[in-house]
């Protein structure tokens, strides 16, 4: 499976970073970080998280799949969220391109369009622990799908 996240902001080294790659390197399932760096997009909300929303969606490729990680998205459980992943992929639809905006959030746009708007329940989450949660939810489903006793109901 090939899947991307692209975020806006660049992550620091610290103990969001660590819990990333704690789960990043224990995928086999191929994924990709895009990093978009921030400083030169100074403009008020609105149109900063356009001028972000352009930037995440920069060149996607044909067939891909679209998952913007927002606040009013969807609650799916880790079962269904793995169940989700394995039939895009069974169905020819890769990347699976997963869209994390900046402090403001995503462009209402933007998610919109998105196959998925997907979030982390009815809490806000700082942008740069979005990105560890993901991947380790991604971990999770690459579990789930290969049958490993890692998630547990």
């Amino acid at each position: 499976m090939r899947l991307q996240i692209r975020a806006i902001g660049r992550m620091k080294v610290g103990p969001e970073r660590e819990l990333l790659e704690r789960y990043r390197k224990r995928l086999t399932w191929s994924l990709e970080i895009i990093e978009i760096d921030d400083r030169k997009i100074v403009d008020g909300t609105a149109e900063r998280r356009l001028r972000e929303a352009r930037l995440l969606a920069i060149d996607l490729p044909g067939g891909a799949v679209s998952v913007a990680l927002d606040e009013r998205g969807h609650d799916l459980a880790s079962r269904d969220f793995a169940a989700r992943l394995g039939d895009w992929r069974n169905n020819g639809r890769q990347p699976i391109v997963f869209m994390i905006g900046g402090a403001d959030g995503l462009d209402p746009a933007l998610v919109a369009k998105s196959d998925l708007a997907l979030r982390f329940g009815g809490l806000t989450w700082p942008h740069m622990m979005v990105r560890a949660m993901l991947v380790e939810q991604i971990f999770r489903a690459q579990s789930i799908d290969q049958g490993h006793p890692y998630h547990r109901d």
